[in-house]
Formats: structure tokens, sequence, C-alpha cells
């Protein structure tokens, strides 16, 4: 997933920084993207093989599976990655991963909440008010009843 996003990221901003004409965009394309989509391809690979492996860890550990092992995970990811460029940027860092992973559980709550309103079960039908029988102190519905029971009668 990296490779190919980072490939067809790279790939964009290969040809836009090549000098002008068609043949010299298509390589500076190509170029872009061997020199460039492996790495950022490998950078994804670390984040995501740290972040499962937290995640996991903190189900372990916590005996239940909900949105806070993902967003802890992101804002430990996101330290531990940054922990070679002191601790503020740590800070930073693990900050952003934690809001970042707030935003998409939070968006994937909401959406689990919205679909599920979709497909609940309809409310069973009731019955067409002029189908049902009269009520005893209805006058003039009691006239009517007895009417057409004379005629049938």
């Amino acid at each position: 997933m990296g490779a190919i996003g980072g490939g067809v990221f790279q790939a964009v901003k290969g040809f836009r920084n090549a000098p002008a004409g068609v043949g010299h965009r298509l390589r500076g394309s190509v170029n872009a993207v061997r020199v460039r989509a492996p790495q950022i391809g490998g950078s994804f690979a670390v984040w995501g093989g740290l972040f499962s492996t937290i995640d996991c860890g903190l189900v372990r550990l916590r005996g239940k599976e909900d949105p806070w092992n993902s967003i802890t995970s992101g804002a430990l990811t996101g330290a531990i990655l940054a922990a070679r460029s002191g601790p503020l940027t740590m800070m930073g860092s693990a900050m952003m991963g934690g809001i970042l992973l707030a935003l998409i559980e939070g968006f994937g709550i909401l959406l689990t909440r919205y679909t599920a309103q979709q497909f609940q079960n309809p409310l069973p039908f009731t019955e067409d008010p002029s189908q049902l029988p009269p009520k005893d102190g209805d006058p003039q519905q009691q006239q009517q009843q007895q009417r057409t029971k004379g005629l049938f009668h």
C-alpha cells in the first residue's frame, strides 16, 4: 500500500518537476518512482508493523479491543519513530499520531452508527383506522352499523 501510494505520488511529483517536454517529464516521473517509492514503502511498512505490534500488545494487556487501543498505538508509534529527533519532536509526533487515529476511529464509529440506522427493522404495520371496529361510545357509527345490519340480515 505504501509502495503503490508512494509510487503514484512520486510519479506526479517527478512529472511536475521535470523539464518541459513529454519525454523529459515521463523520464522524470519514472526516475522519481524508481528512487523514492521503495523508501516510502519501507517507511510505511515500518510504521504499520510498529503500530500493529503496539495495538496487539495493548489488546493482550487490557483484555479488550476498543478505539482507545488504536489511539494509544498511533500516539506511541509516532513517539517511537520520532525518538531520535528529541523529546519535543517526540511529543509533537505522539500528539499528531493520537489525534489522527482519534479522528479515524471517530469517523469509523460515526459511519457504523449511520449505517446501522439504515438497516434497523421497520416498525410493524398498523391497521388502517377506518377498518378498526367502532368504539362503543360513538352514536353515529352505531346508527350506521344498525342500518347496514338491517339491510343484510
